[in-house]
């Protein structure tokens, strides 16, 4: 017997009883329009009356292809047929030894050994985990400090949260952080040139102080390179990740870097590590690396560092972490497609030149906006940061930010706020046409809210 779909009253209804959503301050979302999307074409999504919305956040920064594309759809049916999950906590399957090579490939086999997890904040925890380990275990157990970056963003959890920012979203859970060092990120004038040009920045010298100083004590550094996106896409001149990774290897620190953001053809490549010309340590990925379509993870790591974790078992060498949904085969098989429509769209040129067209279009829509404090991008990356007309800022519940992302839907326009900012992270594949109407939606939502907002 056939069932009737809910109707979308009372998926509203339900979702207000039942639902609670991250990042989202629940009687704020109560108090205004609710958005049910219900499906996904290309760059667009579109909801339960059938209005569309271009994806401009990616679907939170994953989105690689578009929504419901026919080669990612092929590829998970045809593993769906095999099998949807088997664990690989001493077992295997094809699929994620396949992907495995893929992403050793990443780095020209460099990193030859890849760990499996199911989100970014994992994929850095066990980073986190493996370098700490990896020092006991080759006898130096009083390196055990990390080092991060002014600004830095690494996920939610309580190793992820330590190393990360001591922001509104973290400092609450301060008493339960353990302690870590951070060095100031290069300011913002730096960034339009090369660190060969602009000579030594006072965040490099400041590291190396710190390097020269505790790099004994130290395990690792952590980096989100080139863009700290939750940060509000705030940019490293060309060539600071280089020096960042000569200063580590210098000192005998491992270098981490989360490219759970930055991977998978944000920045104009398959990571900013082949961007830069850097191999880490440890290289983080996630977000773009299924695609948009699964939850996947992976941290990738030297033969190396491997080599020490071997053993016999009563000798303690063991990597004690895992996930349940850890290398799913679901996750692996698109995640393959994925990378190889990547690496075609990469070398056609098709990133580049959209990257390019949105740089232009910010320039020609925001230069001289008067209430605009400043706008960046880098890549399929950008950020508009907005102010008041008279006054320096609106007090915090003004929510500018999120009042302004709420008003682009009405221009077929869905976006994430940051504070007092929008933030500019479309799909990968996203067309010319697309990248116009995205950034047109943003000028008409600010046009329409920020005049009218009080200052008092």
């Amino acid at each position: 017997m056939s069932v009737n779909p809910p109707t979308l009253g009372q998926l509203d209804a339900a979702d207000r009883r039942f639902g609670w959503h991250p990042f989202t301050q629940m009687r704020e979302y109560h108090d205004n329009p609710r958005l049910h999307l219900v499906r996904g074409e290309g760059c667009w999504l579109i909801d339960g009356e059938g209005q569309r919305y271009l994806d401009g956040n990616a679907s939170v920064w994953t989105n690689v292809h578009g929504h419901n594309d026919a080669d990612l759809n092929r590829a998970l049916r045809e593993q769906l047929d095999k099998v949807a999950h088997v664990t690989l906590l001493g077992l295997n399957h094809p699929i994620a030894t396949e992907l495995a090579e893929d992403l050793a490939g990443l780095t020209k086999g460099v990193l030859s050994r890849c760990f499996f997890s199911d989100n970014g904040s994992n994929a850095v925890e066990v980073a986190l985990k493996l370098s700490f380990q990896y020092w006991q275990l080759v006898g130096h157990d009083a390196k055990r400090g990390v080092i991060s970056m002014e600004g830095a963003y690494h996920g939610d959890t309580f190793g992820t949260m330590s190393v990360g920012e001591r922001s509104e979203f973290h400092r609450r859970f301060n008493p339960w952080l353990f302690a870590g060092q951070t060095f100031p990120a290069p300011i913002h004038s730096e960034c339009a040139g090369k660190i060969a040009r602009t000579g030594a920045s006072a965040s490099l010298a400041a590291l190396k102080t710190l390097l020269e100083r505790d790099a004994a004590t130290t395990a690792c550094l952590i980096l989100e390179p080139r863009v700290q996106g939750a940060a509000g896409m705030v940019q490293q001149p060309e060539g600071f990740v280089k020096a960042i990774a000569d200063l580590c290897r210098q000192y005998g620190v491992h270098l981490i870097l989360d490219e759970v953001f930055t991977g998978f053809g944000r920045v104009g490549a398959l990571t900013v590590s082949e961007l830069e010309g850097v191999v880490p340590d440890f290289l983080c990925l996630a977000k773009g690396l299924a695609a948009g379509y699964l939850p996947l993870a992976a941290t990738v790591t030297s033969e190396k560092i491997y080599e020490v974790f071997l053993g016999k078992f009563s000798e303690g060498k063991t990597f004690f972490h895992g996930h349940t949904f850890s290398g799913n085969p679901l996750g692996c098989a698109v995640a393959r497609e994925s990378l190889r429509k990547l690496k075609l769209m990469l070398a056609s040129g098709q990133v580049a030149d959209r990257a390019a067209l949105l740089g232009r279009e910010m320039e020609t829509t925001f230069a001289g906006h008067a209430q605009l404090r400043t706008f960046r991008q880098l890549g399929l990356t950008g950020a508009v940061e907005f102010k008041p007309a008279d006054v320096d800022r609106w007090p915090t519940d003004t929510r500018a930010g999120y009042r302004v992302a709420l008003a682009a839907r009405r221009h077929g326009l869905v976006i994430r706020p940051l504070g007092d900012s929008i933030l500019f992270v479309p799909p990968i594949s996203i067309q010319a046409d697309e990248i116009k109407h995205l950034v047109r939606a943003v000028r008409l939502a600010m046009d329409e809210v920020l005049p009218s907002l009080k200052t008092d």
